[in-house]
């Protein structure tokens, strides 16, 4: 990784991350570990997958990096932040503990988190749509080993751009974007999704699982989706006034969209540090 851009410490009234994977070789740690350094928080949601335990069983890997990131969730949950873990599939091991607070962290199935503007998000990991819509994890699209390469080409490819100078850059969403059936499984994902929020009678839903991070309305609703710390890079965060930015956090500080949604759905993004 590049040297982490300078950056003043950023205030949030509430963060999301997912789809971490610790516990995997793709994980993206230093550059999460930087983010979680460089921000504050007073809710701080786990939305699925910060553990990868079903990599983990096939091989077992955990860097002194990775502890470093279990090292600042705790550290910030010790410091008042309010931790709340919703499990994922990959770490599904952790929703027997429905309920449960360890080390000041909340365990929760799903949750739901009302915004400064009063907006009510339906927060959940997005697993739970799979048998819905008939698919799958994003490797279906690779099958699990052709997933995994497309993961490796893209550690190559970015560790010659950090050779080049040049800033990290997801090749794998790129592949994934031009793929019809992946982009079909991704709008499929969308629609159940906002279903669910609607049926709670929610403004909105935010979820992850599927690595594709997303500001945008579907039917009406609000659909943000973190994106990954695999592929990513990206984070959502919402703002003392209750608008909500998705940050994507490599060498570089962006943020990508933010909502409430401008004329035309989308906000333009802002590039903050280089």
């Amino acid at each position: 990784m590049n040297a982490p851009f300078t950056l003043h410490r950023e205030k949030y009234r509430a963060i999301w991350i997912s789809d971490v994977h610790l516990g995997y070789k793709g994980c993206k740690a230093e550059y999460l570990l930087h983010f979680l350094q460089s921000t504050d928080c007073d809710y701080l949601y786990l939305v699925g997958d910060i553990i990868d335990i079903w990599s983990m069983k096939r091989n077992l890997y955990w860097p002194q990096a990775h502890n470093n990131i279990v090292k600042a969730v705790l550290d910030k949950a010790k410091s008042g932040t309010r931790v709340i873990y919703i499990p994922g599939n990959h770490d599904d091991i952790l929703r027997h503990y429905q309920g449960v607070t360890f080390g000041n962290i909340v365990f929760r199935n799903e949750y739901v988190h009302t915004t400064k503007t009063g907006d009510r998000f339906l927060i959940l990991h997005g697993d739970e749509f799979d048998g819905v819509i008939k698919c799958g994890r994003l490797a279906t699209f690779f099958g699990n080993q052709g997933y995994d390469f497309l993961l490796y080409i893209n550690r190559l490819f970015n560790h010659v751009r950090r050779h080049l100078g040049l800033p990290y850059w997801s090749l794998a969403t790129f592949v994934k974007g031009k793929i019809k059936n992946a982009m079909q499984h991704v709008e499929n994902f969308e629609r159940a999704a906002v279903y669910a929020a609607s049926k709670r009678n929610a403004q909105g839903v935010i979820c992850g699982h599927i690595h594709h991070a997303d500001i945008k309305k579907v039917n009406g609703v609000v659909y943000l989706n973190t994106g990954d710390w695999v592929e990513n890079c990206t984070a959502l965060a919402e703002l003392a006034t209750g608008e909500i930015e998705l940050l994507h956090w490599s060498e570089q500080y962006q943020t990508v969209k933010i909502f409430p949604l401008n004329e035309g759905e989308l906000s333009p993004a802002t590039e903050k540090a280089a």
